[in-house]
């Protein structure tokens, strides 16, 4: 169960650094585009903005996976502590806890000694039940930042693709549509890890992705209607 929450995880951690890096790259590039209208330039800004996104991504996952270690683990320290220290009183909360799910009698008492039996098992089942932590979903920090780094790279890459192949204008509209398809797996694939439409999951992702693309095309516009670029 353990690893298929951590597999879940690191899905989640893939699909969003991979939003992450194609939406903010797919307004930059079209932003670019619009203004210079030079293949070249476009290439060079949209390699640019991968690599820093990448590693600013990564750097992001990795400082708040392990502060969230940290904090997994002071919680884990004080269970442990409250269960030595008070063992009648978190007792009862295992208890209230499996009372609640519907066990009485004989099955609720079976549960409490099982797990009441197991110091380390009675303070995990106390982190996920009062604070919703999954002991260990945390506890690789530098994975979390490689995942979530490389899905960058991959989610940049995408709207940059078609400037390798075509024309500037071209290239603008392929990667829009590219985008846009890929923002809406994105979004349907979030909503079967989690809860909701996985349509209205898919659309609005694509939405926010289109209307970021639009912002970036209309600044790269204006700079060029202004003469800035």
């Amino acid at each position: 169960m353990l690893a298929k929450h951590k597999n879940k995880v690191n899905f989640r951690e893939f699909i969003l650094g991979g939003q992450d890096g194609l939406v903010n790259v797919l307004g930059l590039v079209l932003g670019v585009a619009s203004a210079t209208f030079d293949t070249n330039i476009v290439l060079i800004s949209g390699i640019v903005a991968t690599v820093a996104e990448s590693v600013s991504m990564a750097a992001v996952a990795y400082t708040s996976s392990k502060a969230a270690k940290d904090y997994c683990e002071s919680i884990i320290e004080e269970e442990k502590i409250e269960v030595s220290n008070k063992p009648r009183l978190e007792e009862s909360k295992i208890r209230e806890i499996y009372y609640k799910k519907g066990f009485r009698g004989k099955a609720l008492n079976e549960i409490v000694k099982n797990i009441t039996s197991n110091k380390k098992l009675w303070a995990e089942t106390l982190l996920l039940e009062e604070h919703k932590i999954i002991s260990g979903e945390f506890e690789n920090p530098l994975r979390s930042a490689w995942v979530v780094g490389f899905s960058t790279i991959i989610g940049s890459l995408i709207p940059l693709m078609p400037f390798f192949f075509f024309n500037v204008k071209v290239s603008m509209i392929t990667s829009l549509i590219l985008a846009g398809v890929v923002l809406f797996v994105v979004g349907a694939l979030k909503a079967k890890l989690s809860i909701g439409s996985w349509k209205r999951s898919g659309l609005e992702l694509m939405i926010i992705g289109i209307i970021a693309a639009l912002v970036g095309y209309g600044v790269g516009f204006l700079l060029n209607g202004y003469g800035l670029s």
